[in-house]
């Protein structure tokens, strides 16, 4: 006995298959299951997948090829300095520059260059660290302070003062250095750690950004209401805005630093004892004693004491990137 091919379902008239009595409906099959699973998977994907916006740029194969010819430009050197440092002086003639040579002389290098002429490359490194820490810290300071100052305070001749800054930002240090030499000769502090201390001092661009940088991150609401709750002025500096200035104070603190660590021009025409070298004027001073009759050549100890050079830098920039922290006033405010 055989049923109706045909059937209505709730009155809809809509054809079914024929089925025996008794059977129970199909069940999907697991191709089927798996078919619909991948299909909505695809879908939700294609939901998710943001559109291309000028914030969301669709990924550029020529630019991917700029910044990585533009990042192997820039490591390049440092695979150099590094591989070279590991090379005796013979090394450093007989083997391809990008390689290592048979034998490694890191450590005997390294032991060399701090021994060299009586340890005078570390007294290199401790007047460099003594420029750094007295002008680019006091630079820093200055460029917080006077910063803050000209973002928070109104008062007469603060235009001024900006373009002067301005001006000042657009002016090469290079132009400035014989009129700061003859000023210096003037008050007999030339050949001293000072003719150096001094003129780091001064960092127009580092005024400049802390300026801008203080306008935008400290709220002048916020300074208002510690100001009603009885807040002295330092004390709302150092409580309040200090804080929020950390990551523009460490951008100045590491842009003084670099400048000053690598400041050649200045001290070359203010220092002419050895004994006041930085790093830059000592290494160019090994290297020149290869020229000089009867001067010895110790291009491998300039190598490591290039890479040696470097490290102070490197370690600061590690430590200190932590502190470069956006949005810390969010939420202060209420508008």
């Amino acid at each position: 006995m055989t049923t109706s091919l045909t059937s209505t379902a709730s009155g809809s008239g809509t054809p079914t298959a024929p089925r025996t009595p008794g059977a129970t409906p199909e069940a999907p099959t697991r191709a089927d299951a798996r078919t619909r699973t991948g299909t909505g998977t695809r879908t939700a994907k294609r939901r998710k997948r943001s559109p291309h916006t000028p914030l969301n740029p669709r990924p550029s194969v020529p630019l991917t090829l700029v910044t990585g010819l533009v990042l192997v430009y820039t490591l390049l050197p440092l695979a150099w300095l590094v591989v070279n440092a590991t090379k005796d002086q013979n090394g450093l003639l007989d083997s391809f520059g990008l390689w290592f040579a048979d034998d490694s002389h890191f450590w005997d290098n390294i032991g060399r260059t701090l021994s060299y002429d009586d340890g005078v490359f570390v007294r290199w490194l401790l007047n460099t660290l003594l420029y750094v820490v007295a002008g680019a810290g006091g630079a820093t300071v200055l460029a917080v302070l006077g910063g803050y100052a000209l973002a928070t305070y109104d008062f007469p001749g603060r235009r001024a003062v900006f373009a002067v800054v301005l001006g000042a930002v657009a002016v090469p240090g290079t132009a400035l250095a014989v009129p700061t030499f003859l000023m210096f000769s003037n008050m007999g502090l030339t050949n001293t750690p000072w003719a150096v201390i001094i003129p780091s001092l001064i960092s127009p661009f580092g005024l400049y950004l802390m300026w801008v940088f203080a306008a935008e991150s400290v709220p002048t609401e916020l300074l208002e209401a510690a100001r009603i709750d009885g807040s002295g002025e330092l004390r709302t500096f150092f409580t309040i805005a200090l804080p929020l200035l950390m990551p523009g104070t460490v951008t100045v603190l590491l842009f003084s630093m670099v400048a000053t660590w690598n400041n050649y021009f200045l001290p070359l025409i203010m220092i002419k004892d050895p004994d006041w070298y930085p790093l830059t004027l000592g290494l160019n001073a090994w290297n020149a004693q290869a020229q000089t009759a009867g001067g010895e050549a110790v291009f491998d100890l300039i190598i490591t004491g290039s890479l040696l050079t470097i490290v102070p830098i490197v370690a600061v920039f590690l430590l200190l990137q932590r502190y470069w922290q956006s949005g810390l006033a969010a939420g202060s405010v209420k508008e």
